[in-house]
């Protein structure tokens, strides 16, 4: 799957089934489903969870804690745009599942 298949997929009303679990978080993320994709992210403690739980508390406006996530995800705090960010981690996700 590439950047833009999974943006295709962002049209549906759920996931796509199989879609793995950051993913999905990304995907409810970008559907204005904050809630849901923050228990995706939370699933799990690996580095790439904690990068999108970064990702997510930035976007929600709680810095203190995105620069925790930051940290445990060995990443420093972003600076891009949301939709920057988004797209750097879809992109990172996608090529560890290729």
């Amino acid at each position: 799957m590439t950047v833009q298949d999974f943006e295709i997929t962002l049209a549906e009303k759920a996931p796509p089934r199989g879609l793995p679990l950051l993913l999905t978080a990304l995907w409810w993320d970008a559907k204005g489903e904050w809630s849901k994709a923050h228990e995706c992210a939370q699933q799990q403690e690996t580095q790439e969870h904690a990068w999108v739980h970064a990702y997510l508390h930035r976007k929600e406006g709680d810095l203190d804690n995105a620069r925790y996530w930051y940290g445990r995800a060995g990443k420093s705090p972003c600076a891009a745009s949301f939709d920057e960010e988004w797209q750097r981690i879809v992109e990172a996700l996608l090529n560890l599942e290729a």
